[in-house]
Formats: C-alpha cells, sequence, structure tokens
C-alpha cells in the first residue's frame, strides 16, 4: 500500500489548530499573551468599532490617533482631556513594534494585508461584513482581542 504524504492544506489546518493566539506584533507566535484591553479603552471604543489590540499598531500611531479624535476618519470621537490621556497613555505601553501603515490604518499594515491575501475583495463587499476594518464581522472572538484562525466564521 503506498504511503501518502499529508496535503498542505493538511499541514496548513493541523498548523492553525496548534498555533498561540494570533498577536498583531513581532513576537506573534512566541506565546507573549494577550494583552487585556483596560475596561475604558473598550467601552469607548467598541461603542463604534472593535476596541482593537493595542499591539496592531505602533506608539505613533496610537498618538496620532488620539490626537486626532476630533476627526477619526472623519468622525468625531472627541473624548474628556482625562480619559484622552488615560487611553493614550495605556496604548503607547502596550504598542506593536510594527513600522505605522499608510494613514495609520491597521487594515493597510502589511502585516494585515498578508494575513488576509487570500480574501478576495468581493467578499470584504458583502453587506455583512462592509470592509476590512470590519474584523467582528468574521473574528466571531474579536471583541475579546483573540483573532485565532480556528474562530473565523466568513458570512454569506
Amino acid at each position: 500500500m503506498k504511503r501518502r504524504m499529508p496535503s498542505l492544506l493538511t499541514a496548513s489546518l493541523l498548523l492553525a489548530f496548534t498555533s498561540f493566539t494570533v498577536h498583531a506584533d513581532d513576537d506573534e507566535h512566541e506565546g507573549r499573551a494577550r494583552i487585556p484591553l483596560l475596561p475604558k479603552y473598550q467601552q469607548e471604543c467598541s461603542a463604534c468599532h472593535v476596541a482593537y489590540p493595542p499591539g496592531m499598531l505602533p506608539a505613533a500611531s496610537w498618538q496620532r490617533l488620539m490626537n486626532g479624535l476630533p476627526k477619526h476618519f472623519g468622525t468625531d470621537a472627541s473624548l474628556d482631556a482625562a480619559t484622552t490621556k488615560a487611553l493614550s497613555t495605556w496604548l503607547t505601553a502596550n504598542a506593536g513594534s510594527r513600522s505605522a501603515p499608510p494613514q495609520d490604518r491597521i487594515t493597510q499594515s502589511s502585516w494585515f494585508l498578508h494575513e488576509h491575501d487570500e480574501v478576495p475583495t468581493r467578499t470584504w463587499q458583502r453587506v455583512s461584513i462592509k470592509s476590512p476594518a470590519n474584523c467582528a464581522a468574521c473574528h466571531t472572538r474579536a471583541d475579546q482581542g483573540d483573532f485565532n484562525e480556528r474562530f473565523i466564521r466568513i458570512p454569506r
């Protein structure tokens, strides 16, 4: 009887099921613990979108975003000075170490584009997804900061 080598798909699935929780920083596969989200950060930011884990952007990007809250991607996301300072301090202390993506957009970062390179453009345009920034549409644990591939469910 001929012995079959495991397929690339089988090997990829095995790797996905045995890997650590996905992080957006350089040490993502070295077992680094996920940073628990600051409750105030989660409360303020998840009112409009997923409260992205701080490691998804470098400190300079978080500083620019927090300084630009009155014009946050076309929306006034202003916060009081004390909250802005507290969130800025926490975000920069827990920021990633990659280079800043264009316009400080997570969805334009090289790691994001690499991780999502198999997603067809038409998938992002589905009414149920709307945009690459809508992480929670496919990542069922995005609200917990968990982007592990085994919890992806792409809606129709």
